[in-house]
């Protein structure tokens, strides 16, 4: 059975990987720059989404998941 929950993670993390706070976050979130989704009130995002973002926004390939 896959844990599909540890894929995700919150807005928390999101701020605590990318360092920055929650309203640059949001902003990231609604424009899409980082792919998420919402259920409910609450943002999912997939970490494999962060690593696509910082790759693209470091100009290089940081990290490449398996």
């Amino acid at each position: 059975m896959n844990n599909f929950g540890e894929d995700l993670i919150t807005v928390e993390e999101l701020c605590e990987w990318l360092m920055i706070g929650k309203t640059i976050a949001y902003r990231l979130l609604n424009s899409g720059e980082i792919q998420a989704f919402k259920i409910s009130r609450t943002w999912k995002i997939p970490r494999s989404c962060v690593l696509d973002f910082m790759n693209r926004r470091a100009g290089i390939e940081i990290y490449k998941p398996k």
